[in-house]
């Protein structure tokens, strides 16, 4: 059953959800001592050869560098892949016809609506004090200016609370930028997904943000947002915003030329699913993911393209391994991540009925830099023994568990509903610097650290499959 778009509109309320997770704390093995599994912690313990070999494999044997090449080969052939894009469905076919090269043949796809925007022409010019041109971004699904452009003086907000304090004749007509220092992603974040809004409520005619980074070598990072009135809303460089705030708090007036066009409607893309079947409890699922479309800038290599082939491997490692768990894996491809989370919504209502079988789900999409451990959402029985599976993991320092309710993007609209789940938990400091830009290549992703991602992503996924427990819920 396809999403319709009015149930899609309703998403965009859970925009602010993607890529933002609550705040994480980290756990250490003495805050859940008071979890007693010791006879299963002497069942996990024995998974350490297995561990061991699937590392072995990975990292130094066969399979070293097969994930790097494979994800290169797939970027470097297709690109940014949007929601809705000619492109993104050709990549879905190329995904299954490599999984079906490794004589994978359990392939499903679930067709659904997901939104289609396309950027046309961007441009932004400073008129006053001095012409220059910047640096444009538009913002997902952002309405487009009159052919002219719209011509505006410029007036700079901190936060909204200084917007909510100043007056409409203030703000009307005028270009609203705001330029709120990076602080967290999940903090600052909101202004890109609620500025629009906001501005157009005060009578502003347009929308620009400081991109959402920490660091930027003059490049504006886009995304989605949601809207009410409808005002073009874009990003400019953190340079660029800086420089405005500057001039404004010298009593420089400032004049921008905006040009915006785009265009939007729905299109049928797909859910790809994968599955190695399990030897005793097939009905039961673990799942491990990544969504395979990306921003329209870029090759979508970070974002998400390694988060999607580590989840690839993980079956295709462990049938070459010849290891079957005793729960099926499923891996799972997001479609349509970028504009609401779509996919993963429409996974969640079509097996609605069937989620008491979902023992565990993982994702990746903050980067798959050197892995550290997870970042879990669940009950202090399920952390325990999560824990208690990366102690396996001290040798490549992937030990760590975060606790967080909300792990992930994709996976936080299913773990919302009780399964317990986790995302990677890695070495991401410097995701934010390429999120959504141009940056987005291969030049960001390190073959050694996708080595080690990938071994982690599947003897994890592995343990918490073929155990003799559950994870509790």
């Amino acid at each position: 059953m396809c999403l319709s778009i009015r149930k899609y509109c309703l998403l965009l309320v859970y925009l602010s959800l993607s890529k933002v997770q609550s705040a994480p704390k980290k756990q250490s093995y003495s805050e859940l001592r008071a979890c007693n599994i010791s006879d299963l912690a002497d069942e996990i313990a024995s998974y350490e050869s297995v561990v061991k070999d699937i590392i072995d494999y990975v990292v130094s044997g066969p399979f070293k560098g097969y994930t790097y090449d494979e994800l290169a080969k797939f970027v470097d052939t297709f690109g940014a892949r949007p929601s809705g894009s000619e492109v993104l469905e050709r990549s879905i076919d190329y995904m299954i016809q490599l999984t079906q090269a490794e004589e994978i043949h359990d392939i499903v796809t679930e067709e659904l609506e997901v939104p289609h925007w396309v950027r046309g022409e961007e441009k932004i010019k400073m008129l006053e004090p001095r012409m220059k041109d910047m640096a444009l971004l538009g913002l997902g699904r952002s309405a487009s200016t009159p052919p002219e452009g719209i011509t505006a003086e410029v007036i700079v907000f901190n936060n909204f609370s200084m917007l909510e304090a100043a007056s409409i004749v203030d703000v009307k007509g005028k270009i609203v930028l705001y330029d709120p220092e990076f602080t967290t992603y999940g903090e600052t974040v909101t202004y890109r997904s609620q500025g629009a809004t906001k501005a157009a409520e005060k009578g502003a005619v347009a929308s620009l943000i400081r991109s959402v980074a920490p660091f930027s070598i003059n490049s504006p990072h886009t995304g989605s947002q949601t809207y009410g009135d409808n005002v073009p809303t874009a990003a400019i460089t953190i340079e660029d915003a800086d420089m405005i705030r500057r001039l404004q708090n010298r009593g420089v007036k400032v004049v921008l030329n905006i040009k915006m066009s785009s265009t939007f409607d729905t299109k049928i893309s797909r859910n790809t699913i994968i599955d190695l079947k399990g030897t005793k409890d097939p009905e039961k699922h673990v799942i491990v993911s990544g969504h395979i479309d990306s921003w329209d800038v870029g090759q979508g290599a970070m974002d998400d393209g390694g988060g999607l082939f580590v989840s690839w491997a993980v079956p295709v490692i462990l049938k070459r391994l010849n290891l079957r768990p005793r729960r099926t894996i499923k891996s799972i491809f997001w479609t349509a991540e970028e504009l609401g989370l779509v996919g993963a919504y429409a996974y969640e209502e079509r097996h609605r009925n069937n989620s008491h079988n979902i023992n565990f789900i993982m994702e990746s999409d903050e980067g798959t830099f050197a892995p550290l451990g997870l970042v879990v959402a669940g009950t202090p029985e399920a952390r325990c023994i999560i824990a208690e599976i990366l102690k396996l993991f001290e040798s490549i320092n992937a030990s760590t568990l975060v606790e967080s309710d909300s792990p992930g993007s994709d996976i936080a609209v299913i773990i919302k509903t009780g399964v317990p789940g986790a995302s990677l938990h890695n070495a991401n400091e410097r995701y934010f610097w390429f999120h959504h830009t141009e940056g987005d290549t291969m030049n960001v992703e390190s073959p050694e650290e996708l080595d080690l991602g990938a071994a982690f992503w599947t003897a994890v996924a592995y343990i918490i499959a073929d155990i003799s427990v559950d994870i509790p819920r």
